[in-house]
C-alpha cells in the first residue's frame, strides 16, 4: 500500500481496492470536511506510508509548514471493535518528527507493542486513537500543541514546535 497526502487531506477517506500486496496503491479522496476547510498558505507537510498490517512501515516525510490541526487517516480500518475515551491500548506505533524527517520511537525497535492508558499519553493520541477500529492502522500527524509543544522530552531528538508523525497499528484495548 503506498499513500501520498498533504495536511490538506489528511482527514480524506482512504480507499482501498485489492490491498493483497504491498505495492497496491491507495487513492485518496477528499471527505466534505476536508473540501469545505479554509485554504491553508504555505507548503504541507507530506507523508508517504508503505507497509503491510503487523509490520514495521517505512515512512517518507517531505517537510513543510507546522500543522496546527490533527490530522487522522486510517490506513488501513480495522475489523474490531472501536476505541473509546479513556481506554488503556496496545499498539505498534512509529513516530517521526515532521520538520527532521527523523524517527524518534518505535515499539518495533523494541520487537513487541507497547500499552498505554490514553489519558497519559500526549492529547494528539488521546483524541486520534479514539474511535480506531482493532486490527487497522492509522496515521496520526499531530500539532506540537497536542504533542509536546516548545517542551519535547530532554533526548527524545523532538525540536521544539515540532509537529509529529505516528503511524499505529492497534492490537487490542481495555
Amino acid at each position: 500500500m503506498i499513500l501520498r497526502t498533504p495536511v490538506l487531506l489528511i482527514s480524506a477517506a482512504l480507499i482501498l481496492s485489492g490491498c493483497a500486496s504491498s505495492d497496491t496503491e491507495a487513492e485518496v479522496v477528499a471527505s466534505p470536511a476536508a473540501t469545505s476547510a479554509p485554504a491553508l498558505t504555505g507548503t504541507p507537510v507530506s507523508v508517504e506510508v508503505t507497509g503491510e498490517i503487523e509490520a514495521e512501515p517505512a515512512v517518507v516525510i517531505t517537510p513543510g509548514d507546522p500543522v496546527t490541526e490533527l490530522g487522522i487517516t486510517d490506513l488501513i480500518v480495522g475489523e474490531g471493535d472501536k476505541v473509546p475515551a479513556g481506554a488503556t491500548v496496545t499498539a505498534q506505533y512509529v513516530g517521526y518528527g515532521a520538520a527532521s524527517g527523523a524517527m524518534f520511537d518505535a515499539s518495533w525497535a523494541r520487537g513487541e507493542p507497547a500499552t498505554f492508558p490514553l489519558g497519559q499519553l500526549i492529547l494528539g493520541w488521546q483524541e486520534g486513537l479514539v474511535g480506531m477500529q482493532v486490527g487497522g492502522r492509522r496515521l496520526l500527524v499531530i500539532p506540537a500543541a497536542l504533542g509536546y509543544g516548545e517542551n519535547p522530552p530532554p533526548g527524545s531528538g523532538i525540536q521544539p514546535g515540532e509537529t509529529l508523525i505516528f503511524v499505529v497499528d492497534l492490537v487490542s484495548f481495555q
